[in-house]
């Protein structure tokens, strides 16, 4: 018996191993990264209208408080600790404009609805809903109307809990180290819950909410967990960054951090699926060679593959597959 047919009888038996191997399997197999590029698109579409309509509404509410609106503006910029800061000194005095929020509310709708949309294809293509079963364009975007709200509501949740300590300091005061923690931790818990909202409500099928829990834990610790190793970069690796590479260098590391956050997405999503529909283990060559024996796992996942392509309900897809050669 050779390496490879030692490794892959290894995995097989040890889900430690042979998990993991296939949710990379299926997020290769459903093209995760192309996915995540177009969620990525679309979020760099709505980032800035936000940022604007942010600024606008800051100016306007809390106009006589500079102190006040830089350090909420900042903790809302902490959602970006690669390009927060960058963002952050790009932005001067802080003024209301009603031209502004009108603007922002209509690029960040344009915008939003597009990061939706994308979401629900990526999430529909990792549960392998048929084209039929998925919604036609306005419902799709009515979802998303949803999803905006719900996720509007966390966004402000953590980027008031994010402020917390910015807030305190400019009035002159201290908090102590169990409130920063309780906050840390309620952010997470508020990240987790956005994720498990997403996973909910942007995918066509009724999934068991124990069956999208995983996945939406795993993507809220791992969005915390590079927003404090991206900080600490910064810090310590990246100090005068800014000026150096400037524009291009803001506009990189924010495609770059937008992009890591729809990879965790899908990723995690693929998590969720992989668990739940027991697509594993996955024979190790199959996406290498021909000929291999395939898993019970493999000829469930490539009959997913083939009933996503479905158009229309009455068409109806049997999917069979050869056996492979007796090796001689």
């Amino acid at each position: 018996m050779g390496v490879t047919a030692r490794l892959d009888r290894f995995q097989q038996r040890h889900s430690w191993c042979g998990f993991p191997l296939a949710v990379v399997y299926k997020f290769v197999d459903d093209q995760g990264g192309y996915l995540a590029v177009l969620i990525t698109y679309y979020g760099f579409v709505s980032l800035f209208p936000l940022l604007l309509l942010l600024v606008s509404v800051l100016g306007f509410t809390l106009e006589g408080d500079p102190a006040l609106q830089q350090a909420l503006l900042g903790s809302a910029l902490q959602h970006f600790p690669i390009i927060g800061p960058q963002l952050e000194q790009n932005v001067g005095a802080i003024h209301g404009s009603s031209l502004g929020v009108v603007l922002g509310i209509a690029g960040a709708v344009y915008g939003g609805l597009g990061v939706s949309v994308a979401i629900q294809m990526a999430l529909n293509r990792v549960w392998a809903v048929p084209r039929f079963a998925r919604p036609d364009p306005v419902v799709s975007r009515l979802r998303g109307l949803v999803l905006f709200v719900l996720l509007g509501a966390v966004i402000l949740t953590t980027t008031a809990l994010a402020a917390v300590g910015a807030v305190a300091a400019g009035f002159g005061s201290e908090i102590g180290t169990g409130v920063r923690i309780g906050a840390f931790v309620i952010a997470i818990a508020a990240n987790v819950a956005a994720f498990l909202i997403v996973f909910r409500v942007l995918t066509a099928r009724n999934i068991a909410l124990a069956d999208l829990i995983p996945g939406a834990v795993g993507a809220g610790v791992a969005v915390q967990v590079f927003q404090t190793m991206g900080a600490l970069f910064v810090s310590r690796q990246l100090a005068g960054v800014s000026q150096i590479y400037g524009v291009f260098g803001l506009v990189l590391g924010l495609l770059a951090w937008l992009y890591l956050q729809a990879v965790i997405l899908v990723f995690c999503a693929e998590i969720n699926a992989v668990r739940a529909r027991r697509l594993w283990p996955r024979n190790l060559l199959t996406p290498f060679i021909e000929g291999v024996i395939l898993t019970p796992a493999d000829q469930a996942a490539y009959r997913s593959y083939a009933d996503t392509e479905r158009y229309t309900s009455s068409a109806q897809v049997h999917t069979t597959f050869d056996h492979p050669p007796d090796p001689k």
